[in-house]
């Protein structure tokens, strides 16, 4: 199988600790896809997020500073596991968060991408930015994914900088 890893820097308003706590809170992970979020916070356990959509492992983890997770969606071959790091690190203003996610199959790539940015990073700057942000942002995910199914497109273009 053929695969590609994806690599993606973003910073937020908000400490290192705040970060983490999202990714690794299940009511607060839950509340930027709407779905439910059942996360552990220990090395070795299992984890689901969007409903049931998203399974995997926590492989590392270091509060505030680092998250790696064996990682799979519905749809992908059986018994293949990405692996998604979450490098947290101080920056001015916030944190930056360095993430890459190796091992993604080619033909998810497109939209595995997509789904971070559309489904993790920006809410979660939204989140970070106003007290209604998760929510705004989670309007807006649904509106543009029903205008794309409207239009029979279901993909959208990449631009050679992302």
């Amino acid at each position: 199988m053929v695969t590609k890893t994806i690599r993606q820097t973003v910073t937020f308003h908000a400490k290192p600790s705040q970060v983490y706590d999202l990714l690794m809170d299940s009511g607060k992970h839950g509340s930027l896809s709407g779905q439910s979020a059942h996360m552990s916070k220990k090395v070795g356990a299992k984890f689901t997020a969007s409903g049931s959509h998203i399974r995997g492992v926590n492989l590392a983890l270091k509060r505030g500073k680092k998250i790696v997770q064996a990682w799979r969606a519905t749809g992908w071959p059986q018994d293949h596991y990405s692996v998604a790091t979450f490098d947290l690190a101080k920056s001015h203003g916030g944190t930056r968060l360095r993430f890459t996610q190796i091992g993604v199959p080619s033909e998810r790539y497109d939209g595995q991408y997509r789904g971070w940015v559309e489904t993790y990073w920006t809410p979660m700057k939204e989140a970070f930015d106003s007290d209604d942000g998760v929510e705004t942002s989670r309007k807006r995910v649904r509106a543009d994914k029903t205008q794309r199914m409207r239009r029979r497109r279901l993909q959208r273009r990449q631009s050679k900088r992302a």
